[in-house]
């Protein structure tokens, strides 16, 4: 019983966040759409421009959230909302594959 309520639980987390169901990206596919992308994050994903975060390895579900909510309106950035509005929910998720997929070295402290 126990195992069927967090089941649930997890579920209706998962549905709440739109991550239910949603597909993984082609992250081939992102690398071809990064024209506008890399101009402030690189194609690397390591940004050149202070004012423009590293997408480099980030998680995928975080960047498909976050473009989402620029497409939306809901995350507010001059340059990002109008980038976003011109995506589909595909292109998304394959520039956030792409992205994702960049293995980043930490160096050590």
């Amino acid at each position: 019983m126990r195992f069927l309520i967090v089941l649930a639980a997890s579920g209706a987390f998962l549905t709440a966040f739109g991550l239910a169901g949603a597909e993984a990206g082609d992250a081939r596919a992102g690398r071809q759409k990064l024209t506008t992308c890399q101009g402030c994050h690189g194609l690397d994903g390591l940004s050149k421009n202070p004012e423009s975060p590293n997408l480099a390895g980030q998680l995928e579900s975080y960047l498909v959230r976050s473009l989402a909510a620029y497409k939306s309106g809901e995350r507010k950035n001059e340059s990002m909302n109008i980038v976003a509005k011109e995506l589909s929910d595909e292109d998304i998720a394959d520039v956030a594959a792409y992205y994702a997929s960049i293995q980043v070295d930490v160096l050590p402290p």
